[in-house]
């Protein structure tokens, strides 16, 4: 019996061991082990790619088995395992994870949920040694834990195993996005240079740019409301390129949560954007599926932004859906065969007009709407998800005078000045992202801004989560000021951002 060890795309993302016995009697393939079609499909693909390629199979009844054999296995990634199984029957194999889908030509492909495998592989194994396809090389060296082989074609694969020169097929080179990283204690940053959309094209609206600076560098739940036409898609969609650099684990995080929605691209310095339309189904934005789990917008958006443009459109069902994921920063889909959490750390933008006409704030038009109409157009969205935005941006009517001040470029430099302030104070997560039991340790108010505060809490009778939100907001104005300590004035710049309704 001959083994290689494989990973199953299942619901539980089991380790495989891919074993191989040839028996007397008819010449026939065959695998157990709870294959699905895919698995099953390959039997004529891997008998067609040997013969392709002047493979003679042995003329034997071959067995291969998927074990543990109680756990359902798929994914078209088992085909090198087996048809490399089928080929070294007398050869000493030794333990190696085999990934990759064959193509008739003897070809190794990659495959669109092959990245996720491997960055599970990671965590799963202290040091694994693992066959990959050539084209997924660059991004799965980036892996911890993981020993990376380069293959392009059967052959190549057969010349691996016979010859035994491993390092001839070695991947080693560093991946181009790491050419000039960023280095903060013991993480590595990479930073983020281009810019699709520029802050240049907004003109005026100084206010919400101060806003989508604090947004950015604490990482802040924001809403825009204001006239059509006053910039608030704009300023929404421009929030992403000045957010801080990611790391390594975020950017292999994104991926592995885009290769799960069935997208294999490219490693990229750029945080995840995402902009559901506002008749999106829950399932789509939340994540659903009938049997497994899969991803939603909400998961997709982890590390970025997921913006909702016309906020009040979208059904009362997904808008008071998004507390969990809101306040835990993670969110749970359960069904038949899976259970799966993904991490939902990103901010939250939201537009919305301040009526069902969207003239209320316009000095030079008229609004046709009713006091009633207004009433329920705002109470479309609860006060519940109210509390859990950071920031409230009232936007000003755009005027003739009005000109471009701030570029992304200006902005992203002033945050990445203040995010780097508080990595060096030892702090790990985004400001907005704060454990209520870390506000001690960060959030540090002087005299007068502790005085401030109790004023505001006497005042306007704020909630705990509200108060806890004003010390983030804080914390962020006080870091793009360099200032170790929150001082008044930052409080009552948090404050002005609060719904007017507090």
């Amino acid at each position: 019996m001959k083994k290689l060890q494989c990973v199953s795309f299942n619901e539980t993302l089991d380790l495989i061991d891919v074993e191989s016995v040839f028996t007397r009697g008819l010449p026939s393939l065959s695998i157990v082990g709870l294959p699905n079609s895919a698995i099953k499909e390959s039997i004529e693909r891997i008998k067609a790619t040997l013969l392709n390629c002047d493979f003679t199979l042995p003329a034997k009844k071959i067995t291969i088995n998927l074990s543990p054999s109680g756990v359902p296995k798929k994914g078209s990634h088992f085909d090198l395992a087996i048809a490399l199984l089928i080929l070294l029957q007398n050869e000493d194999l030794e333990d190696f994870f085999v990934v990759g889908e064959l193509g008739l030509d003897g070809s190794i492909k990659s495959t669109g949920e092959l990245f996720s495998l491997l960055l599970f592989l990671g965590t799963k194994c202290k040091k694994a040694r693992v066959l990959v396809p050539q084209t997924m090389a660059p991004k799965a060296s980036m892996i911890p834990n993981l020993e990376i082989y380069a293959l392009s074609h059967l052959s190549e694969a057969m010349e691996f195993f016979k010859e035994k020169n491993y390092e001839k097929f070695r991947f080693c080179k560093t991946h181009p996005l790491f050419a000039k990283p960023l280095h903060l204690g013991d993480e590595i940053f990479i930073p983020h240079t281009e810019f699709e959309l520029d802050f240049i094209d907004v003109k005026g609206q100084e206010r919400a740019k101060r806003a989508c600076l604090i947004a950015a560098l604490g990482m802040h739940n924001i809403l825009f409301e204001g006239s059509p036409g006053s910039g608030k898609s704009m300023c929404a969609k421009r929030l992403v390129d000045i957010m801080p650099p990611q790391n390594l684990d975020e950017i292999l995080l994104q991926n592995a949560y885009l290769s799960l929605d069935a997208k294999d691209c490219e490693l990229t310095q750029r945080r995840p954007f995402r902009h559901p339309h506002h008749s999106s189904t829950r399932a789509s934005i939340f994540g659903g599926g009938t049997v497994n789990a899969k991803i939603g917008e909400v998961a997709l958006a982890n590390g970025g932004v997921l913006f909702f443009d016309e906020f009040p459109h979208f059904s009362k069902t997904i808008i008071e859906s998004l507390r969990e994921p809101l306040e835990d920063h993670k969110i749970q889909i359960s069904r038949v065969n899976s259970k799966i959490t993904y991490q939902t750390k990103f901010i939250f933008a939201a537009a919305q007009n301040p009526c069902p006409c969207g003239n209320l704030f316009s000095q030079n038009l008229s609004c046709t709407c009713t006091e009633l109409e207004v009433k329920r157009y705002k109470n479309r969205i609860s006060a519940a998800i109210l509390d859990r935005v950071d920031l409230y941006v009232a936007m000003d009517e755009s005027r003739m005078e009005d000109g471009p001040s701030l570029s992304s470029g200006q902005m992203s430099e002033r945050v990445l000045e203040a995010f780097i302030f508080g990595k060096k104070r030892g702090q790990r997560e985004f400001n907005g992202k704060l454990k209520d039991e870390d506000l001690k340790r960060f959030c540090v108010l002087d005299a007068q801004a502790q005085e401030a505060l109790n004023l505001a809490l006497s005042r306007f009778k704020l909630s705990q989560r509200a108060c806890n939100k004003i010390l983030k907001v804080a914390r962020s104005c006080a870091d793009l000021d360099a200032s170790e300590l929150i001082g008044r004035g930052h409080i009552l710049e948090a404050l002005s951002f609060r719904m007017q309704n507090d």
